[in-house]
């Protein structure tokens, strides 16, 4: 018996597992989702996870916490051309669909929208664009010009596809959470945006899509990355200068593109003295690949309450 083209629209994993309804253009996503269900005790009717596809278990988490808010779960999978600069990876970057479906089919999503660049852009690129503005000039934005600009751009695309309730990112992208909170904010979006937290290998390591590029002993040499966020964790009480001498000192030599202490709203740098929520952000090539990671403190005292 032949089995069903996983890039076939309504396809369903290959293994016989039930999973999300496959839709492709945007005629079958209007009609998948004008099927959406009552809202049945859940805060929200429909969350939308937007994704690169290449799927692991942060990305399943995030369709988790999808499921425990709405009734239902769109996982949009895009390698969006427009957040990615000259010279970066954008033809490497693992794509598997047919995985990705099968990764789904237990995670709880309702509908898959996987379209192609010129269902996206049917006119071509883009010319109007959304601005990070500041947000997009630091950290990320020195390293990647442009970045959050193409990432704003397709996620307030998406939303208007989409059109949910409540939207779910993972919290290892803060600076890019930080972005999508600022432009529902101030676009006045009618979206939810829920951070949902890091998730990690055993070892500490954030879990990425891009960690396929590491050799083992890249792999290795990357988990000061966890470990330079964890030795600041353990002084957050002291402040913002420990944390940040106590990380740099946990790098092992590694020159980050940035270990940053910054304010989680502004993504700015927080000055000597500063008391309350922040994040620490680290930013480094292993090899050939860019890895980013982050946690989430509160410095001062009151660290520990």
């Amino acid at each position: 018996m032949t089995q069903p083209d996983p890039l076939t629209p309504g396809a369903q994993p290959a293994d016989g597992r039930v999973g999300p309804l496959l839709v492709r253009t945007r005629s079958e996503l209007t009609a998948a989702l004008a099927e959406r269900p009552a809202q049945t005790g859940r805060a929200y009717r429909r969350c939308v996870v937007m994704t690169m596809g290449a799927l692991h278990a942060g990305h399943l988490s995030l369709v988790a916490r999808a499921r425990e808010l709405a009734t239902q779960v769109v996982v949009t999978i895009f390698v969006n051309p427009l957040q990615f600069g000259a010279g970066e990876d954008l033809e490497r970057y693992p794509r598997d669909l047919a995985g990705d479906l099968a990764r789904l089919a237990d995670a709880g999503a309702d509908i898959v929208f996987a379209p192609t660049s010129d269902v996206v852009f049917p006119a071509g690129e883009p010319v109007v664009r959304v601005s990070a503005g500041r947000l997009g000039e630091v950290l990320e934005g020195v390293t990647r010009p442009g970045h959050l600009d193409g990432a704003l751009t397709i996620v307030l695309k998406l939303m208007h596809l989409v059109a949910p309730d409540v939207a779910v990112f993972g919290q290892k992208d803060a600076q890019q959470v930080m972005a999508v909170q600022a432009m529902v904010r101030d676009l006045d979006v009618p979206v939810v945006i829920v951070a949902a937290p890091t998730v990690r290998a055993a070892d500490g390591l954030a879990l990425s899509s891009r960690n396929a590029f590491l050799t083992p002993a890249e792999r290795e040499r990357a988990l000061v990355l966890s470990r330079a966020l964890r030795a600041g964790a353990v002084v957050a009480r002291e402040g913002g200068d420990a944390v940040r001498g106590a990380a740099h000192a946990a790098l092992d030599g590694l020159e980050p593109d940035y270990l940053a202490l910054v304010d989680p709203r502004t993504a700015d740098e927080v000055p000597t003295g500063y008391r309350g929520q922040v994040v620490l952000a680290v930013a480094a090539r292993i090899g050939e690949t860019r890895l980013i990671d982050n946690v989430p403190l509160w410095l001062g005292e009151e660290a520990d309450a």
